[in-house]
């Protein structure tokens, strides 16, 4: 019998990669989709040749899972009704569009016990696991800098300028927390939760109601100093990760839309001080960004943890801590100090 997955909302693109992925996937099946808005809905359902099921209580008494994919606002209440029926959850980033509604869904979460899973595709890169080994292996001593830029040039598009993304009470906030919730995920992957975030921000390229541009400076505990940038108006870009250590550096291309068609090798480049001096050496492994399969390995691990059981790869509080960096980024852009995270 096939694992049967909804698609709860198909406001965000990245609909598009879990579909896909979920239907090229062997003992799966699509039970539907559901969406607010009818005419998206019917356009989503025909590109992909699924069902429109208007009824969401009728489309969750047919599926064994489900995957949200609205705007941000709407992940609550999605995520209660399939909770209301033990449904396990695959959630689109970022998890909530305020802290509340992050502690909400925690809530629900923990009340009814559903398997629950946070989209975060970075943890299933190869690459950026070859960085967490060199990490652990210590091989760039004690890093001191990290700097993470991430973003597109979607702004310079004028229907996105008109979307959900530049609303603030559907998204939540602008590139900082669209773009920028990537990059405090990998942070809290490989360095775990910083103790402050001083952050800025800027609407004044496009002059929408949310920012296109921010930077933040999220500082450890051990000193580490953490440096996003994020935007909406990257026309190019070539290095996306740095990573400074007292024996070396780490440095990673191709792994945002702006820098993805930069270059074609070479895309992990990682500098070992010695005592001549030190020297460069490179990886072979093409990132899964550059490929253009990125965003599908999300839902193949959601398939992956359903059939075998155990906990999911990324879970709720892997969302929930990512969220509080930005929080607290945006709580200093409000305030003009560092504020502390509030994990």
């Amino acid at each position: 019998m096939s694992l049967r997955i909804a698609i709860l909302g198909v406001a965000h693109y990245h609909a598009n990669f879990w579909t896909k992925a979920f239907l090229a996937s062997e003992g799966v099946a699509v039970a539907g989709a559901y969406d607010a808005e009818p005419a998206r809905l019917e356009a989503f359902a025909s590109q992909h040749g699924i069902a429109v099921v208007a009824d969401l209580d009728a489309l969750l008494s047919g599926s064994d899972a489900v995957a949200i994919c609205s705007e941000t606002v709407s992940h609550p209440a999605l995520v209660r009704a399939a909770a209301e029926r033990g449904l396990p959850v695959l959630c689109e980033k970022p998890l909530g569009a305020t802290m509340a509604q992050c502690d909400a869904i925690a809530a629900i979460v923990a009340e009814t016990g559903i398997r629950f899973m946070q989209s975060f595709p970075k943890r299933f890169d190869p690459v950026n696991h070859e960085i967490a080994d060199l990490l652990r292996q210590g091989v760039v001593g004690r890093i001191t800098l990290v700097r993470i830029r991430h973003g597109h040039s979607h702004g310079f598009d004028p229907n996105f300028r008109k979307g959900w993304f530049v609303d603030p009470a559907q998204s939540g906030g602008g590139t900082l927390l669209d773009e920028g919730v990537h990059a405090a995920d990998f942070l809290h992957w490989l360095f775990g939760m910083p103790e402050s975030a001083y952050a800025t921000t800027s609407s004044d390229t496009f002059g929408l109601p949310v920012e296109d541009t921010a930077a933040a400076v999220f500082r450890y505990e051990n000193g580490m100093i953490a440096e996003v940038t994020t935007s909406w108006a990257f026309a190019a870009a070539d290095t996306s990760i740095e990573i400074y250590g007292t024996e070396g550096t780490i440095l990673l291309g191709g792994v945002d839309i702006a820098s993805r068609p930069t270059r074609e090798s070479e895309f992990l480049r990682v500098f070992r001080r010695d005592a001549g001096g030190g020297s460069w050496a490179s990886s072979p492994t093409v990132p899964h960004f550059k490929t253009g399969v990125f965003h599908e390995h999300v839902a193949w691990a959601f398939v992956k943890a359903l059939r075998e059981g155990g906990p999911m790869p990324v879970t709720l509080d892997d969302g929930r801590q990512a969220f509080a960096m930005i929080d607290a980024a945006y709580r200093s852009v409000r305030s003009g100090r560092a504020e502390p995270i509030k994990a």
